[in-house]
């Protein structure tokens, strides 16, 4: 069994019967300066936390030389070790596009759920034709390789920056101190508070739930409040017929 996949992913499993498209309608969306920022200040962080926590104190010093102490905490070498050992941007490759996701959350680690069914067709003995080599298919995408290039030229741009924030105000959050005061635009800094994408989870659904609990609490309590008018009304009604009824 052959399943040809072209522009637009179309997989047609015959032997079942079942046909699944997948198709992109949106095509390639380069990362924006905002969402590079973003991923660029988020792999800096983890990689600092990492090594945040050693109490280890380093020495300087040669031969006769009186040796100096400083802690690995505050240490040039902790920062050299966090950006360029291996460098922070070569941690970006290891993103990949999530299409069916939307904003900066489309970039994130691990396989799309397009991409595991796809493997998942494979495993199960079907032939799957994406037009290039099936040990490509994982390769970093473009907007993946595109980001890593802006990442590299803002690391580059940055470095005093990054150099100041760690020696001076590490008790200030890198995401604002960079991304905020120094890279981007005032009215261009929306992807670093979108929520987090929580596999299993459709943060839309759950906000639109939300509205609909309010909006049937809100019915609920305006029939109530309609309910106990009429009932007003009625028992006045019902007074007034009964001091009627002599006459």
């Amino acid at each position: 069994m052959i399943v040809r996949v072209g522009l637009h992913l179309l997989l047609c499993i015959t032997c079942i019967g079942i046909i699944v498209s997948a198709q992109d309608d949106r095509g390639v969306e380069l990362p924006s300066l905002c969402e590079v920022c973003k991923f660029f200040v988020t792999e800096l962080k983890e990689r600092l936390e990492e090594t945040g926590k050693s109490k280890e104190v380093l020495s300087t010093g040669h031969g006769l030389e009186r040796k100096k102490t400083q802690a690995y905490k505050t240490s040039e070498l902790r920062l050299i070790e966090a950006t360029t050992d291996p460098h922070i941007c070569d941690k970006i490759l290891k993103y990949n596009v999530h299409k069916e996701r939307k904003g900066s959350n489309r970039f994130a680690k691990g396989r799309s759920e397009t991409m595991d069914t796809l493997h998942g067709l494979v495993n199960k003995g079907v032939k799957v034709e994406l037009g290039i080599p099936y040990e490509l298919w994982d390769e970093p995408s473009v907007e993946i390789t595109d980001m890593q290039r802006k990442c590299n030229n803002m690391a580059e741009r940055y470095e005093d920056d990054i150099e100041d924030w760690y020696y001076n105000y590490q008790d200030k959050d890198l995401m604002k101190y960079l991304c905020v005061d120094r890279v981007l635009r005032k009215d261009d800094t929306a992807c670093l508070y979108e929520k987090p994408h929580i596999k299993g989870e459709n943060n839309d659904d759950e906000e639109n739930d939300e509205d609909d609990k309010d909006n049937k609490k809100s019915e609920r309590k305006k029939s109530k409040k309609e309910l106990k008018g009429d009932t007003g009304d009625n028992q006045r009604m019902g007074k007034t017929s009964f001091k009627e009824s002599p006459a």
